[in-house]
C-alpha cells in the first residue's frame, strides 16, 4: 500500500472520529471551519444564495448517498464532512425524548420544561400563551441542540380535530373546532420557528403540522390506524379536517407537515399526489418538506399492500411529494427502484431540495453553531425558572371550571384547616403530563400544592385509574371526608385509558371510580370538589346533577406544576376562566356512533347526530366552551354592521336557483374579497367583584344553506377584565373567509341573508345582499 493511500485512509479515519465525536469533545457540525478543506465547499458558504448551496450539496452526491439522505436518520457523508442527522424530535408540549433525536444528560440538561398538555392549553383561548410557549420551548430545543443532545426538526404540534370524544390520541389536539385548530397550530409554529431576525426565511427550529390527514382514530373495535380508510367527503375535507393544515402552512409558513398512516377515500395519504403536490404544494405553496409518520412507506407496502413491489411504493411515495421517511423503508429501497426503472432520480433530488433547503435555514451549514444566532443558548437556558413559571401559569389559564354551586370555591384558608384529599390521580406525577412528554424540570402534585394551602388527609380511594373496588380503601377514604372541613376528589384517566394506539370504549370513569365518588360525597362532612385529570372529554353527569357535589374542575394533563395551578384555582390564588374546547357527550353518544363515521353532518334519516358543536343535534353534558369564574361578565354589543354588500367579479355567474331573486349563495372566488372586512366592538364588563381573565367567543350562525354548521366560531380572544372595570374588544371579521361556507362539492360560497352573530346572550343580524 503507497504512501498516498495510507494517507488517505489515516484521513478517512479522522473524518470519522470527527464526525462521532467532534473535536476537542465538541459536538460535530457540517462546515467546521477548524477541519482542513471543510468550509470550502459552496454549499458551506453563507454568501450564497441557499437554493445554489442546496444544489452544489446535491450535485456531489452519489446516488447511494442521496437515498440515505431521504430518510429521519439520515447517513452521515465523511468525504464531504457531513455528519448524520436524525430528523426525528418532538415538541408537542415541551421537548421530549420520544423522538430518537432528542436525548437528555444527568451532568449537563437532566430535564426540560413540560407544559400542559395541548388539550388544557387550548382551554385557555389565549393566543399570545400559545406563542410564548412555542418561543420557550424553541429556545430550549436550541439550547440542547448546541450542547450536542438534541436536533432542529420537532414534529410538532398536531392540528388533526378532535372529532370523536374516545381517541385516544384528543389529549394532543387543540380541540374540535377548526378555527381554535388553526390558530393555536399558527401561533404554536411561530413560536417555534421564528427567530426574531430581519430575514424570515431563517428558522430558530422547524416546526412539523402533523398528521395529514383525516386522522383521528388509532384503535378502536377491531380497526386501527394503519389499516382505516377514511371516507371523507369533500365537503368534510374542506370545511373541517384540512384548514388547520391550511392555516400552519399559509399563516404559520411551517417548515413540514407529515402525512398519515390512514387512507383518505381509498388511497394511503403519503401516496397521494392531490393531497401532497396538488393542495400542500400546489394550493397552499409550502416552503419545507413533507415528512411520513413513522413507517408509513412501509405499511402502505407491507400492511396495506397498496403496492406490489416495494420499488413501485417508494416510487408512489416520492412522486406524489414525500420527501423524508420516518423509518428505512426509502433508504432500503430507492437505489434499487431507480435501477430497475421504477423511479427517476430527479424525484430524489426534488426531496432533497426540499429537505437540504429545510436544514439550511436552520443553519446547520452555516458552520460553528456556537458563533451563529442563538449560541449562546446552553444548559442553564433549560427549565429556567421564567420558563417554569409559564408552565404554572398555562395551567392555570387552562383549568376549566364546570360546576360551582353556591359559591364553594372558592376555598379560604381561614376556614378550611383541613382537607381531605382523595382519589386515583389525587398523588400523581408522570400521569400530569400525558404523552409526548420528556423529562419535567420537577413536579408538583396536586396532593403538594393542596398541602401549601391546608392540612391535607391523603386517601387514593383506589389503587389506580382502573379502580377496581376496594372496600377498605373506601372505608378509609370516606373516614377522611368525614372527618375534613371539605374533600378534593381527584378522579380521570391516564395513559393506560388513552393513548396512542389506544382509543377509549366509554365516556364514563373508569372502572368503580363513580361508585368511590359517589361514596366518599354521601360520607363528607363539608363542600366536595370533583376534579377531573383527562385529556378526552367524560360523561359525569352523575356529578353534575348530585347536589353534594358542589364543585367540578377539569384540569386535563396539567403538567409539570398542575399540582400548584390546582391548588391556586381552588383557594382563589388564581380565577379559573377555562373553556371547554371540546363538547363533552353523554354515554350514549357511543353507542349510537362508530368511531369509523367521518361524517361531520347529522342524517335524520339514520337517526347520525353529527359531530362537534357546530354539527352535532344531541344533547351535551357540557357544550363546547364552557367554562364559569368566580366573577361574572357582561356583554354589550357598541357597533357592528346591519348589512354588507358583496361586490362581484364582472361576468360572473352567480350559485342561484332560480332567478337572481332566489339566489342563496355566491361563489367566494366570483366576489371581491380583497379589503371587504368588518368590524365588531363588544364591551365585555366584570360584574363581579374579582379580577378575572375571559374568552370571549364570537360565533356566527349562517343561513341553513349548502349544509351550514348550526354555529361557527368567528373569533376568540383572552381579556382580562378586573372588579367592576369595561374592557372593549374589537374584531376584524373577514367576508369571504369568516362567513363563507363549504358547499357539497367542497366549494366556498358565501349565504346571502341574515347572518346571526352572537356572544354569550348577546345577539346581533348581520345582513349580507349583493352589491
Amino acid at each position: 500500500m503507497g504512501p498516498n493511500a495510507i494517507s488517505n485512509i489515516a484521513g478517512l479515519i479522522l473524518w470519522m472520529l470527527f464526525l462521532c465525536c467532534g473535536i476537542h469533545g465538541q459536538p460535530s457540525f457540517p462546515c467546521d471551519s477548524r477541519v482542513p478543506n471543510a468550509a470550502n465547499y459552496p454549499f458551506c458558504k453563507t454568501s450564497l444564495p441557499i437554493r445554489v448551496r442546496v444544489k452544489d450539496l446535491i450535485g456531489r452526491l452519489t446516488l447511494k448517498e442521496k437515498v440515505q439522505q431521504l430518510v429521519s436518520k439520515s447517513a452521515g457523508v465523511p468525504r464531504l464532512g457531513i455528519p448524520s442527522y436524525e430528523w426525528w424530535s418532538e415538541a408537542l408540549h415541551g421537548v421530549s425524548n420520544v423522538g430518537p433525536g432528542t436525548q437528555f444528560a444527568s451532568g449537563s440538561v437532566p430535564a426540560a420544561t413540560s407544559f400542559p398538555q395541548v388539550i388544557l392549553t387550548a382551554a385557555s383561548f389565549n393566543t399570545s400563551l400559545w406563542e410564548a410557549i412555542g418561543q420557550a420551548v424553541s429556545t430550549e430545543a436550541r439550547a440542547m441542540y448546541n450542547a450536542g443532545l438534541a436536533g432542529l426538526t420537532y414534529w410538532s404540534p398536531n392540528v388533526n380535530i378532535f372529532r370523536d370524544p374516545r381517541w385516544g390520541r384528543g389529549q394532543e389536539t387543540p380541540g374540535e373546532d377548526p378555527l381554535v385548530v388553526s390558530r393555536y397550530g399558527t401561533h404554536y409554529v411561530r413560536g417555534l420557528q421564528s427567530t426574531g431576525g430581519k430575514n424570515p426565511n431563517r428558522l430558530k427550529v422547524a416546526a412539523c403540522c402533523k398528521h395529514y390527514t383525516a386522522y383521528d382514530l388509532d384503535n378502536w373495535n377491531g380497526f386501527d390506524r394503519f389499516h382505516f380508510d377514511a371516507k371523507v367527503t369533500q365537503q368534510d375535507l374542506e370545511d373541517t379536517y384540512n384548514p388547520p393544515f391550511k392555516s400552519c402552512v399559509m399563516d404559520g409558513h411551517v417548515a413540514s407537515v407529515m402525512c398519515s398512516y390512514n387512507k383518505v377515500n381509498g388511497v394511503p395519504t403519503c401516496a397521494d399526489p392531490k393531497l401532497l403536490n396538488g393542495i400542500i404544494r400546489g394550493q397552499w405553496k409550502l416552503n419545507g418538506y413533507i415528512a411520513s409518520d413513522c413507517d408509513s412507506a412501509d405499511v402502505l407496502y407491507n400492511t396495506q399492500h397498496w403496492t406490489t413491489t416495494p420499488e413501485r411504493a417508494v416510487a408512489d411515495v416520492l412522486e406524489a411529494g414525500l420527501d423524508v421517511n420516518c423509518g428505512t423503508f426509502l433508504g432500503d429501497h430507492a437505489e434499487a427502484a431507480v435501477k430497475v426503472g421504477k423511479l427517476k432520480e430527479a424525484f430524489i433530488d426534488r426531496a432533497l431540495i426540499n429537505s437540504f433547503t429545510v436544514r439550511m435555514r436552520l443553519g446547520v451549514f452555516d458552520g460553528n453553531p456556537a458563533t451563529q444566532p442563538f449560541g449562546n443558548l446552553g444548559p442553564r437556558d433549560v427549565c429556567s425558572e421564567q420558563h417554569q413559571q409559564l408552565a404554572l401559569e398555562a395551567a392555570r389559564e387552562g383549568i376549566v371550571l364546570l360546576k360551582n354551586n353556591n359559591r364553594a370555591l372558592p376555598l379560604f384558608r381561614t376556614r378550611t384547616r383541613t382537607l381531605a384529599v382523595i382519589g386515583p390521580n389525587a398523588d400523581v406525577t408522570n400521569v400530569m403530563i400525558g404523552n409526548y412528554a420528556g423529562i419535567p424540570c420537577r413536579y408538583t402534585t396536586p396532593r403538594q400544592g393542596l398541602a401549601k394551602y391546608a392540612v391535607t388527609i391523603y386517601k387514593p380511594g383506589c389503587q389506580n385509574v382502573a379502580c377496581q373496588r376496594n372496600p377498605m380503601l373506601i372505608q378509609d377514604s370516606s373516614q377522611a371526608a368525614s372527618q375534613a372541613d371539605a374533600t378534593v376528589i381527584i378522579v380521570g384517566a391516564d395513559q393506560s385509558v388513552e393513548r396512542e394506539a389506544l382509543d377509549r370504549g366509554s365516556l364514563l370513569l373508569p372502572g368503580q371510580q363513580e361508585q368511590m365518588v359517589l361514596e366518599i360525597t354521601a360520607a363528607s362532612r363539608g363542600p366536595v370538589i370533583l376534579v377531573v385529570m383527562s385529556g378526552g372529554p367524560m360523561d359525569i353527569s352523575f356529578a353534575r346533577d348530585n347536589k353534594k357535589i358542589s364543585s367540578i374542575l377539569w384540569v386535563g394533563y396539567p403538567g409539570q406544576a398542575g399540582g400548584d395551578a390546582l391548588a391556586d384555582v381552588i383557594f382563589g390564588h388564581h380565577n379559573p376562566g377555562g373553556r371547554l374546547p371540546v363538547t363533552w357527550y353523554p354515554q350514549d353518544f357511543v353507542a349510537r356512533v362508530p368511531m369509523t363515521n367521518m361524517n361531520m353532518r347529522p342524517d335524520p334519516a339514520t337517526g347520525y347526530p353529527g359531530r362537534t358543536y357546530r354539527f352535532y343535534t344531541g344533547t351535551a353534558v357540557y357544550p363546547f366552551g364552557y367554562g364559569l369564574s368566580y366573577t361574572t361578565f357582561s356583554h354589550s354589543l357598541v357597533h357592528a354592521p346591519e348589512l354588507v354588500s358583496l361586490p362581484l367579479h364582472e361576468n360572473q355567474l352567480l350559485s342561484c336557483h332560480g332567478t337572481n331573486n332566489s339566489c342563496n349563495s355566491v361563489n367566494v372566488e366570483n366576489t371581491k374579497c380583497e379589503g371587504l372586512l368588518l368590524d365588531v366592538h363588544l364591551d365585555v364588563q366584570n360584574t363581579g367583584s374579582t379580577d378575572g381573565g375571559h374568552a370571549v367567543l364570537l360565533f356566527s350562525s349562517p343561513p341553513a344553506v349548502h349544509g351550514a354548521p348550526q354555529k361557527n366560531m368567528v373569533g376568540f380572544r383572552k381579556v382580562h377584565v378586573g372588579a367592576g372595570a369595561t374592557e372593549r374588544v374589537h374584531f376584524s371579521i373577514d367576508v369571504c373567509k369568516d362567513l363563507s361556507v363549504v358547499d357539497e362539492m367542497g366549494a366556498k360560497k358565501l349565504p346571502l341573508g341574515s347572518h346571526l352573530l352572537h356572544v354569550g346572550d348577546v345577539q346581533h343580524s348581520l345582513n349580507l345582499q349583493i352589491e
